[in-house]
């Protein structure tokens, strides 16, 4: 007879697993999200499908010799910045978005890029056949003969092409309907995302292949599955963007290789994703001139200041509480600046309803704006517009001081070759810069000040 196997009930949340079925997760919280697995037995947990694991023997530090890689181009410059310079031989690389967004028709292009360079690409759809592919490629104009595409959800079936083809890169879309024969729950389940993330990890870290994961993401906007499926990738990028703008972000949030909070800008057209390669222009451009509560501001992302407008409108309400709403910022922040207006300036905003938005569907979550945020409502409140020529950048404290912000200068630089030619800045990140020719910086410590320059009260 066979032997009884052994369960085990996991949370599809976070993983938590326990002996018996819990109606909240004691580890997450969630509700009803418990559901019963097969235990696998720690023979079968290394046995890892056949694919070896790191290097076991121990060897000194001093003696590794540092391996001459480069990086590898994908012929488009905003995604290479997010990723650091190019694609690190070996890493795996998880991209999430909302369905829709363009993640696989990001991929596609990116696959492009690779194999003009010579490089050999396997695209695995466990979502479209090899059909739907092959037409969204020919759409796109972005067919090459170096780019192989197979329509496949067993992991042992593709680990097994792999070791075939021998692919430079790997794409698997998504991880997510990935099935591992091994393991008794159904795809998209803790164990499956899990078990599939180890195997293909350990395959690029063995044979030099860099993958790229694509993952989807729950209502809240995180990865769904759990997050270790994040700690165990090199790097974790999300692509951003409302459906009603053309406009779209990938934003880096983690990376070995790189600098974090990058973000690349691109725009969806028919033939695809076209990269930004002035973001500040594109998100200026349709700005309305001589209209009270516009701002402009300088937003550091990664190594790059990008110049965006917030927009405020105040408005009296007839209700108990006074609505704040906020699209493109935090919150939190935004209230907690309206507090500190009303308490150091005098301004009487709890009978106003409060809006916010950034212009051009970007989402800014740096303090560096709080200034912005403040002239903006100021501005919107007393239905005086702020100069066109003017860009205002500083954090502000609860005491209403006007702190430094980092890479000024960079801030500075991005204002002038805008065309701007007044910055309102913190006057402790002033007196640490040089002068720029054609640029009036003026300095301020508090948000009397600054009100004080901009509209003369």
């Amino acid at each position: 007879m066979k032997k009884e196997e052994k369960t085990v009930f996991s949370c599809q949340s976070c993983g938590y697993q326990t002996l018996k079925w819990m109606g909240r997760c004691p580890d997450c919280g969630q509700w009803d999200s418990f559901v019963e697995e097969v235990a696998r037995s720690k023979s079968e947990q290394r046995r890892g499908g056949g694919i070896s694991a790191f290097q076991t023997e121990p060897v000194p530090i001093d003696s590794v010799k540092e391996e001459d890689f480069h990086r590898h181009s994908t012929q488009i410059n905003e995604f290479d910045r997010v990723l650091g310079g190019g694609l690190v031989p070996g890493s795996l690389v998880l991209i999430g978005g909302d369905p829709g967004i363009g993640k696989s028709t990001l991929m596609l292009q990116v696959l492009y890029g690779l194999a003009e360079n010579g490089r050999r690409v396997l695209y695995v759809s466990g979502e479209e056949s090899v059909t739907q592919v092959s037409m969204r490629s020919r759409r796109l104009g972005v067919v090459s003969s170096n780019i192989f595409v197979v329509s496949e959800i067993d992991m042992n079936s593709i680990l097994a092409m792999v070791e075939g083809r021998k692919p430079d890169v790997l794409v698997i879309d998504s991880v997510q309907t990935m099935f591992n024969p091994e393991i008794t729950s159904a795809p998209g389940s803790v164990s499956q995302v899990r078990e599939t993330t180890v195997r293909l990890m350990l395959l690029a870290k063995r044979t030099g292949i860099s993958v790229f994961l694509v993952g989807h993401v729950t209502k809240e906007g995180a990865i769904a599955g759990p997050k270790l499926l994040e700690h165990m990738v090199d790097t974790v990028l999300y692509f951003e963007g409302d459906r009603n703008h053309v406009y779209k972000i990938l934003r880096a949030v983690k990376n070995r290789f790189g600098s974090t909070n990058e973000i690349g800008v691109f725009e969806m057209k028919e033939k695809g994703l076209q990269e930004v390669t002035n973001p500040s222009a594109a998100f200026l451009s349709e700005r309305p001139k001589g209209s009270a509560g516009s701002v402009v501001t300088a937003s550091m992302e990664g190594t790059r200041p990008i110049l965006v407008e917030l927009q405020s409108l105040v408005t009296g309400t007839s209700l108990a509480l006074p609505r704040r709403t906020v699209l493109g910022l935090d919150h939190n922040r935004v209230s907690l600046l309206v507090a500190v207006m009303e308490k150091k300036l005098g301004m009487h905003l709890m009978g106003f309803d409060v809006f916010m938005n950034v212009a051009g569907g970007v989402t800014v979550d740096e303090p560096a704006v709080d200034m912005g945020i403040v002239s903006a409502v100021a501005s919107s409140f007393w239905d005086i517009p702020i100069p066109e020529d003017t860009v205002v950048i500083g954090e502000i404290g609860l005491t209403g001081e006007v702190r430094a912000v980092s890479h000024a200068d960079y801030r500075v630089a991005e204002i002038l070759k805008m065309g701007f030619t007044r910055c309102l800045l913190p006057k402790t990140s002033l007196n640490r810069m040089p002068k720029k020719n054609g640029m009036e910086l003026i300095g301020v410590q508090t948000i009397s000040e600054t009100v004080e320059v901009l509209f003369g009260r």
